[in-house]
């Protein structure tokens, strides 16, 4: 099945919506790549054995359905019916861990696919706003509702936009994606690594969760690879600064994904 539309674990082109948009969007399809994709449309989802996974199997096809249904507005609708098995319901481990350890850098951080804004909640401080971005009006406006009260609210906001389209005002230090590559089709790549690029200062950095790193067939979620990102990265001049297990995954991706950090070499960043 291919996704015509997204949000957190999940940006995808949408080639049928009359807009021309490319959707974008983080989600957490926990234990939702654990079965095997086929590609085929409207096809029962294979059954798994995680228990957690065999509750959430149902949603990732009934959220499949309504974006193959309602096209480009077919991630609102998942917002609109609850049908969200992406989303976490609290900050990603590994993105907390940085921020409390001193490992992330401050300044501008940009969240494409922020859903609703978990993770922009968390690492906005005085020394780091964030801007949370989707393309769904009901993912913004859930992450404003959650954060009506939040102390740190001055250092962060929501904005309604598309990743691929979308002109800030200013570039970013850091740009942090999740299951937002993973969601794209797979020629869709050098496009995200071309945007990453225009979005971030020429000393910034980009911070990733590989994720799936299997060998399931179809997508979304698409099956990743270290390669892959480098296929899309090195060609707009990024490099690996590191590349590690995360020790620190939810239980259904424990293995299967990796945390890489990549910046440009000084030097060509100049240039």
């Amino acid at each position: 099945m291919r996704s015509l539309s997204s949000g957190w674990l999940l940006s995808v082109h949408n080639p049928a919506s009359t807009t021309g948009d490319f959707t974008s969007r983080r989600s957490f399809w926990i234990g939702a790549a654990n079965r095997k994709m086929d590609g085929k449309k409207g096809q029962e989802p294979t059954s798994i054995n995680n228990e957690n996974n065999v509750k959430l199997e149902p949603q990732v096809h009934k959220m499949q359905q309504l974006i193959d249904t309602h096209s480009s507005g077919g991630w609102d609708k998942c917002w609109e019916q609850g049908v969200t098995p992406w989303d976490l319901g609290q900050p990603t481990p590994i993105l907390l861990h940085l921020h409390q350890t001193g490992s992330l850098p401050d300044g501008r951080v940009l969240i494409p696919g922020c859903g609703t804004g978990h993770d922009v909640r968390a690492i906005a401080c005085p020394e780091r706003s964030v801007v949370g971005l989707d393309i769904s009006d009901k993912a913004i406006y859930k992450a404003n509702e959650l954060s009506s009260s939040s102390p740190n609210a001055e250092h962060f906001t929501f904005i309604r936009a598309d990743f691929f389209s979308w002109q800030p005002p200013e570039l970013f230090d850091t740009i942090y994606d999740y299951t937002f590559f993973c969601a794209l089709e797979p020629e869709m790549r050098s496009q995200w690594a071309m945007r990453i690029q225009d979005l971030l200062k020429p000393d910034g950095e980009l911070i990733t969760l590989i994720f799936p790193i299997d060998d399931h067939v179809g997508g979304p979620p698409f099956k990743v690879s270290v390669s892959d990102y480098e296929a899309a990265l090195h060609p707009v001049g990024f490099k690996a600064v590191s590349i590690v297990d995360n020790n620190l995954a939810v239980k259904a991706r424990k293995g299967r994904e990796k945390l890489g950090r990549w910046k440009r070499p000084l030097m060509q960043s100049l240039l």
